[in-house]
């Protein structure tokens, strides 16, 4: 069993894959962490106080014990996984064990997202009930250990089973003890058009934190965090992630205790987070997904990626390959009438494109982006036959349709806003601050969150629309919801959030073979909690092909190739104003779900001739770059070529993709090793040249890369 219990030594060993998790309750009662890497066989750790007092000098025992839920008050000085405030204003708590038990398969969490399970046989669960006797809090937690990949779920369930209010400080939803300093920190940093920058820092002395506080997961961290060997790369060493299921504010740190032992935490950010639980109330954490791996960093990754691709992303889509798209945003802007839109979606068909997206500028008066966000009503000056109209219209040419919304907005110059500006986030008798001219609903309302998923679904309903692009193009200023008391106004941030889920639910659900992509300025919401309802997220706003290399090398530390939006667009490129060939901008959009951002009737002749055979070419590879085994082979942070390879799951075939930038003069040919493929097999590719396996291997292959703005795609095959 994945989940085994040892009653003598008072341990839970949880294995699966090639990874164990060890827990123990100690004889007062606590729950400790014993280990978490290599697999263990049986039950062969024990746990020796001594161990841990020794350390134990002016400090108090408990500040180095290796807490698996740290609390406030009784000697642990960090952040704590439950902070708890009681009646009085104490904020001392002390968990207990009280009992256990192991649960078949995976139970979901009550509102939130989470990786799941299709047969009990997947996974186990580890139910571990605590209690503060004197608060009356009650503590659930549950850890899941799926058998083939050995990934653990996190999650805390908090229950007020006392006779007076509480008010939870901080919740975790992990925090782990790796009983080792010699480690680095890893983490994907970024900012607008540049986001998921792969950092890697030492963990020194004291506490290095990650957060967000603008109610989304945000362009300048992700909700992930790693530690690893200071010799790990790629292929070699020991990383322990975390990465959290969850599109709100959160905090993620690494703290290295005075004794050199660093611990890994991940949660909701407690610096905007509260949450009062009067008697018999209930919150449950958003689960964190740790991955340890023993063969680098791309042994994380894949993990990530086959959990997240298979069991985060659900529905029609998840195991269908998505279609070539062109999207109107960089071809037409806010300007265009219907005569225009259907001449971009006849050229798009001719390449061979298969949806048409209509972007911004569609609704209300949208000519710009200073109003008419929230009143969701077809522009019939631009589109006179209405959205249903130009949906039948682009049927007729043979492709499918989407659209772009902005629901989580309201602008101020709106019919919305004036029939009810207390609907934002706002605070009594301060300035709104306006971003991007515009404001955010306050999804923590029912009566917003009921508007949304009306004014939704009745367009999908009526227009004949096949994919939607959800946007959120702002952060949160004001984050105090109006109808909350004083005692509650912190828990805005996540009852948005909440809402926000219980929103996307109901749509989804109601519409599953509509494919929905989130947006958020790009990638200011790229995180695994968005995935669940949505099973890909538009990158970056950021299309300049050399960019992307880097924004999509760093997202696959966490998030698969098929969670990605991958465009071709205009050169000069409209962020950056690079000129980069067709072809290389071409190869790098196939590393994610291919889309358009061009009008391809402004292509010269040639070009649109090229287009039409990319788009031929993405068509027979798209099965292989969803599902295949993503290697990460050479790194754009690291030197001029960028490489990376998609591995077929019997490992027959291989599609190795190569860029390079501005290479150095008078340097050596570029040689990259394979990854993941069969020693003994021979591989041939298009031309008919032949490679044994050892050779790629070990040899590796030599890129015929020449000159700035280079790039090389190769398929080979089993011979």
């Amino acid at each position: 069993m994945p989940v085994e219990m040892n009653p003598s030594s008072r341990t839970w060993t949880l294995s699966g894959g090639n990874t164990s998790y060890v827990l123990h309750r100690d004889e007062q009662d606590r729950l400790l962490h014993l280990y978490w890497g290599p697999r263990l066989g049986g039950d062969v750790l024990t746990y020796n106080p001594s161990d841990y007092s020794s350390f134990a000098s002016f400090d108090l025992p408990v500040s180095v014990l290796p807490s698996e839920l740290p609390v406030c008050g009784t000697g642990w000085f960090g952040t704590p996984a439950v902070g708890i405030r009681d009646a009085r204003g104490d904020e001392v708590v002390c968990l207990k064990v009280v009992s256990a038990e192991i649960l078949s398969g995976k139970p979901g969490l009550p509102g939130l997202p989470a990786v799941y399970t299709e047969k009990d046989e997947e996974a186990d669960t580890l139910a571990v009930y605590l209690d503060d006797a004197v608060s009356g809090l009650q503590v659930t937690a549950l850890y899941t250990v799926f058998s083939c990949s050995g990934a653990v779920t996190r999650s805390l369930l908090l229950k007020n089973g006392g006779s007076e209010p509480l008010t939870v400080t901080s919740l975790l939803s992990a925090s782990v003890p790796i009983w080792r300093g010699d480690l680095d920190i890893l983490h994907l940093n970024g900012a607008w058009a540049r986001e998921r920058r792969l950092m890697r820092v030492p963990a020194g002395e004291g506490e290095f934190r990650i957060v967000s506080a603008r109610g989304a997961s945000g362009h300048e961290e992700n909700p992930f965090l790693a530690l690893c060997d200071r010799n790990a790369d790629e292929f070699s060493g020991q990383v322990w992630g975390l990465s959290l299921v969850y599109s709100g504010s959160f905090l993620a740190s690494c703290r290295t205790d005075i004794f050199g032992h660093a611990r890994i935490s991940i949660g909701m950010n407690p610096d905007v987070f509260s949450w009062q639980l009067d008697p018999g109330e209930s919150i449950c954490s958003p689960e964190a997904v740790m991955v340890y791996s023993a063969e680098g960093l791309n042994g994380m990754s894949q993990t990530f990626h086959r959990l997240y691709r298979d069991r985060l992303a659900r529905g029609f889509w998840r195991d269908r390959s998505r279609p070539v798209l062109l999207n109107s945003w960089e071809s037409a802007y806010f300007y265009f009438d219907e005569k225009k839109l259907l001449a971009i979606a006849e050229k798009a068909a001719e390449i061979g494109a298969e949806l048409f997206v209509l972007d911004d500028g569609w609704f209300g008066k949208r000519n710009s982006d200073n109003c008419s966000l929230g009143d969701w009503t077809v522009n019939t000056e631009k589109l006179p036959g209405g959205l249903a109209g130009l949906s039948e219209k682009i049927h007729g040419i043979g492709l499918k349709f989407g659209l772009w919304f902005e629901p989580e907005m309201v602008s101020p110059d709106s019919n919305l806003y004036r029939a009810h500006p207390d609907w934002c986030l706002h605070v009594y008798n301060r300035p709104r601050t306006e971003a991007r001219q515009q404001l955010i609903l306050d999804l923590s309302r029912p009566e917003v969150q009921e508007y949304i998923v009306s004014a939704v679904s009745a367009l999908l309903t009526s227009s004949g629309i096949d994919y939607v692009k959800w946007d959120m193009n702002r952060n949160m200023t004001e984050a105090f919801s109006a109808i909350l008391p004083p005692e509650r106004k912190k828990e805005t941030q996540h009852r948005y959030i909440l809402g926000l889920y219980r929103v996307l639910e109901a749509i989804t659900s109601a519409f599953p073979d509509v494919l929905f992509e989130s947006c958020s300025g790009g990638g200011g919401r790229f995180d695994p909690g968005m995935l669940y309802y949505m099973p890909q997220t538009w990158t970056s706003d950021d299309t300049d092909a050399v960019e992307r290399l880097k924004i999509q090398y760093g997202t696959s530390i966490v998030y698969p190739a098929s969670a990605m939006g991958a465009h071709v667009s205009a050169v000069p490129n409209h962020q950056t104003g690079r000129t980069v060939p067709l072809k290389m901008r071409g190869d790098v959009a196939l590393g994610g779900n291919f889309g358009f951002e061009l009008d391809p009737g402004k292509l010269p002749p040639d070009e649109q001739e090229e287009a039409k055979q990319m788009v031929a070419r993405v068509k027979a590879l798209r099965d292989l770059t969803r599902t295949g085994t993503f290697w990460r082979l050479l790194s754009p942070f690291a030197g001029p070529v960028t490489a990376w390879a998609f591995v077929s799951e019997d490992r027959r075939t291989v599609l190795l993709c190569a860029y390079s930038v501005l290479p150095v003069p008078n340097s050596a040919p570029v040689r990259v090793r394979l990854r993941g493929i069969l020693p003994d097999t021979w591989y041939k590719t298009e031309d008919d040249c032949r490679f044994a396996g050892a050779a790629l291997l070990y040899q590796g292959i030599t890129l015929p890369l020449r000159g700035d703005f280079d790039s090389f795609v190769c398929l080979l095959k089993a011979d």
